[in-house]
Formats: structure tokens, C-alpha cells, sequence
């Protein structure tokens, strides 16, 4: 795949979304929990291609919510591949992803999304280029997973995102206490390794 021919890269919670609507958004990758209803701010966006996907924000089974699956994220890399092969060698346009709060699934399709764009480049790059994007990033280790496999990464996005949680929980140490209310407590470790 080409890497994105596409010049602004935004991540963002869906209260953010009326903020992006007059920054010429061309792309938007929306994740959603299921059943949750259309979103208004959509309304008053310019013309874009929007895909839309819905699932939990969760990395164990829980009664009642819906874990992401290796398909979701073969989705999500479908859009990569639309995207980059829309792209006409143009390099204006804006691909805008979201989810509920703009930390977890976002900002793990935003690095999938990076990792396929870039398949030869270092998995801490890659990170790298995600917090500069959303610094609070805190994606899906379920997520990550799957793409590390879909990629064919051999295990090295997962190693980087060890190192990912590492790095956040040292510049705030918020997210240690935030990520085990929330049921992440085995990402908390895995940053701990």
C-alpha cells in the first residue's frame, strides 16, 4: 500500500466533532458502540466518505457489550486500502477518526491505519506518530492484536505498544488508575513489562 496521500490526520471524541466540521474533512472513520444512534454533527460536514463500524470499547468478553473482532479491524484496513487507492496521488484531504472519547478504539485504528500506509517503518516510529496526532493515546490492545496479525508485524506492534503504555503511564500516571476502573487492568501490566 502507498503511504496516505492525505495531509491532515485528526483523532477525536465525539463531542470534538462539531469542531472539525468546517476543516474540510474528505474522510471519517467512525467507531461506535452498537445500537448507538446516528450522529447530528455529521449534519454540517461538507461532502465526505464515511465508514462506520460498531462495537465495544472492551478486551475481555462482558455480558452484554461486543468485543472488536479480527473482522472489524479488516474493515478498518479496508478503509485504509479505499483510502489509499482513492487518493488519485492527490495530497490534500483530511481523515478524520473517531469514537466515543477519542483514547482507545480511534487511536487503534489510527495506528493500524499508520502501520499499513508505512509497512517498513519501525513500530515505535509508528507510536511515535500516533501520540503526535493524539497525544492521550491509549489504543486497544485487542485491536492492536489483530492488526499486528492482519499485518503480518510478527508480534512487533504489540511490543511497541507495551512500550506505548510505558510511555503514557510515565507522562501521566492518571491512566493506571483510569485503565483498571475501566477493565483494562491487563493493559496496565502489560506497560508494567
Amino acid at each position: 500500500m502507498k503511504p496516505f496521500s492525505i495531509s491532515v490526520l485528526t483523532i477525536c471524541g465525539i463531542e470534538e466533532l462539531p469542531a472539525h466540521q468546517l476543516r474540510d474533512v474528505t474522510h471519517v472513520l467512525s467507531l461506535l458502540d452498537p445500537d448507538w444512534p446516528e450522529l447530528e454533527a455529521f449534519q454540517s460536514y461538507g461532502e465526505h466518505h464515511r465508514t462506520t463500524l460498531h462495537f465495544n470499547d472492551i478486551i475481555e468478553p462482558t455480558e452484554g457489550k461486543v468485543l472488536p473482532t479480527p473482522d472489524d479491524v479488516a474493515e478498518i484496513l479496508r478503509f485504509g486500502s479505499d483510502l489509499a487507492a482513492s487518493s488519485g496521488g492527490r495530497e490534500e484531504g483530511h481523515v478524520l477518526v473517531h469514537c466515543h472519547m477519542g483514547v482507545s478504539r480511534s487511536t487503534a485504528a489510527m495506528l493500524s491505519l499508520l502501520a499499513q500506509a508505512y509497512p517498513d517503518e519501525d513500530e515505535d516510529l509508528l507510536f511515535a506518530r500516533l501520540r503526535g496526532i493524539r497525544l492521550q493515546a491509549w489504543p486497544n490492545s485487542l485491536m492492536i492484536g489483530y492488526a499486528d496479525d492482519l499485518l503480518g508485524r510478527e508480534g512487533r506492534l504489540t511490543a511497541a505498544l507495551r512500550r506505548h503504555y510505558g510511555h503514557q503511564t510515565k507522562r501521566d500516571p492518571n491512566y493506571i488508575d483510569w485503565m483498571t476502573r475501566l477493565g483494562r487492568g491487563r493493559e496496565v501490566e502489560m506497560a508494567a513489562t
